[in-house]
């Protein structure tokens, strides 16, 4: 049974529907891409999954339990979260108060201390940094406390929604190399990335979206070589 399992779902902003008949799942311990140009439906889907949106028809299932109808704070609970396009941190508030807030769950709230120990060891960049105020950061230790935020409410399946936007290229680099890291720690990713190559590159499976339908799927690998992909998404 797949971790997670999103079957035939649609969804609208009011009268306009974005996401038609949709489809995929994630099995535990991969690492999945969703690949699309700008307006596919990419962060919508990630934002229904979490809860932030609502889909008209179909349904959203993890650990083989329904949660299309709960609320995003029960998603959290059960182990979905959410690292949204933006890194929308505190400004104001250190580098450690932003990665404590993480830990607000229930689930998680009795581990802060030792979750934040092991954050620092995966991230130990954000250690050096735990007094600075958060809006002081570059772009890549911002995305890397948003990252690392994320972490601190221990998810079963992290999504991460364009984390390599806006950096400079050797900063992307060092995103991609955290993602796997946290993967080969066992936790389960679901990634929205326009970098496809870089994507792909360390993911197990891919989806692609275009206008709100999945029209290709299957192994990263194989989405790498394929034509329409290196045209539309490669510059190929």
């Amino acid at each position: 049974m797949p971790l997670l399992e999103v079957n035939n779902i649609d969804v609208s902003y009011g009268d306009v529907q974005v996401i038609f008949d949709l489809s995929l799942k994630v099995e535990k311990g991969e690492v999945v891409s969703i690949i699309g140009g700008n307006g596919a439906g990419k962060s919508t889907l990630l934002r229904t999954i979490s809860g932030l949106m609502s889909t008209s028809t179909g349904s959203i299932s993890f650990a083989d339990q329904p949660i299309h109808n709960h609320t995003p704070e029960d998603i959290v609970t059960c182990g979905i979260i959410h690292v949204p396009e933006g890194r929308r941190l505190f400004p104001l508030m250190s580098v450690k108060d932003n990665l404590i807030v993480g830990a607000y769950n229930k689930r998680a709230k009795k581990d802060t201390l030792l979750t934040l120990k092991k954050v620092y060891e995966l991230l130990p960049r954000l250690q050096e940094r735990e007094s600075q105020i958060a809006m002081t950061l570059s772009g890549g230790e911002q995305q890397m406390v948003a990252i690392g935020r994320g972490l601190m409410a221990q998810p079963h399946l992290l999504m991460l929604d364009e984390p390599s936007l806006g950096l400079a290229p050797i900063l992307i680099k060092d995103i991609f190399e955290t993602v796997r890291k946290i993967a080969d720690q066992g936790t389960t990713v679901l990634m929205v990335e326009q970098d496809v190559k870089h994507s792909l590159s360390l993911s197990d499976r891919g989806y692609v979206l275009e206008h709100g339908r999945v029209v290709m799927e299957g192994k990263a690998v194989d989405l790498i070589d394929d034509p329409h992909v290196k045209e539309a998404y490669l510059g190929i």
